[in-house]
This record gives structure tokens, sequence and C-alpha cells, in this order.
């Protein structure tokens, strides 16, 4: 495979309109890990899955505790929870990378003038499985990058850890982990390290070539 680049955090040099810092010396949460990865987890916003503090996506929450060790069990991770993962195989980013007052929502026009952002950086990293988590990266992820939006059923604890064929990518939904209850954690287990082991790069094609 050709090395896309060596940088980890913001490895295309992003630079959204944030209006306000995320703290001290972190402008954004940029996407972060392997930009030659084959699996991309998609989150939603600083304020719900973290990273104000360390500019890394699902780093100081208890939803980025649960998921980083479910990526560890299944060898994305050298550790099952730090502040700057080493990542193997997988990059993580979110669909609005700014940091919003007091940890509010974004609105749905601040989500808007993002997503040309968001699209671009999953476009060049390029990967074969998206893993959305949370109801609204993986809406995004289904309205934008499948056929399939209005056939499936849009909850995600009934997707939570099932197959979504997308324009090209295996789409993977996952409920967030705050929410996680018995079993939850155990079926992205054994999905993604089911995936890992089979022939996922068979569902690569069309979407890269669109848009």
């Amino acid at each position: 495979m050709e090395n896309v680049t060596d940088r980890t955090s913001n490895p295309f040099g992003m630079r959204p309109p944030c209006e306000d810092d995320c703290s001290d010396g972190v402008p954004a949460v940029f996407g972060y890990g392997d930009a030659n990865a084959d699996f991309h987890v998609v989150g939603d916003h600083p304020g719900v899955h973290g990273g104000v503090e360390t500019g890394v996506p699902f780093t100081g929450t208890l939803a980025g505790e649960r998921l980083q060790g479910v990526l560890h069990d299944v060898g994305f991770a050298a550790l099952p929870y730090e502040d700057e993962p080493d990542y193997a195989d997988l990059f993580v980013s979110y669909r609005h990378m700014c940091c919003t007052p007091d940890g509010e929502d974004p609105s749905e026009r601040d989500y808007a003038d993002l997503e040309r952002f968001f699209d671009a950086e999953l476009r060049a990293i390029n990967a074969h499985v998206l893993v959305p988590v949370g109801e609204r990266a993986t809406a995004l992820v289904l309205e934008g990058y499948t056929a399939l939006a209005h056939r499936v059923d849009r909850d995600v604890r009934s997707l939570h850890a099932t197959e979504v064929r997308g324009r090209g990518f295996l789409v993977v939904p996952v409920r967030d982990p705050a929410e996680w209850t018995d079993g939850d954690a155990d079926a992205l287990r054994e999905r993604l390290a089911s995936l890992r082991s089979s022939d996922y790069r068979q569902t690569k094609g069309v979407a890269t070539l669109v848009g």
C-alpha cells in the first residue's frame, strides 16, 4: 500500500473555521491515527466524545475509555487507554471537529459548515470499513455514504455492531459507548475481530470515485 502520510494528527492539514479554541493549545479535535488505515471510526463532536484537553478524538470521556478498550482488544491500539493512542490500521475523527461553548451540541448549520472538511478527510483516508459512533455520526454515514438510509432501521441500538453495505464501504454502526449495556462491548469486539480476519477489502469501490 502506498503511504499517504506519516502524520498522526490532522494528517492533511485541515483548517476548519472554528470560532473558539477547545483549550489552551488545542484549536480543534482533528482526525487522528493511521492515515493509511482500512478502518475509520467516526464520532460526533468534542463535547460528546471528548478530546477538548488533548486534541485527540475519544479521549477524556467514559465513551472514549470504553471504545478504546475494545479497540485494544481487537488489536488496533497498543494499550487499553491513552490520551495519545498508538493506533495501527485505524483512524478516528469527528463529524464536527470544532469545540462549542460549554460543550453544547453544534447547530445543524454548524454541522453543515464543517461537512466538507469531514468528507474530504474521509475520502483521503479511503478506508474500507466505516465505524460511526452514536446517532448523529451514524445518520451522516448512512445518508452520505450508503444508498440504504431509507431501507434500514435508523435506531442505533438495533444497528449496533451489525454490517451495512455502503457505496464501496462496509459500515458498522456503534451505539454511543456511554450508553452501552451488557453485551454491547462484546458484540462490537466480536464484529471487529471477525472483520479483521475476513476479506473485508472486497467491499471497496465506487464511494471514492464520486463527489
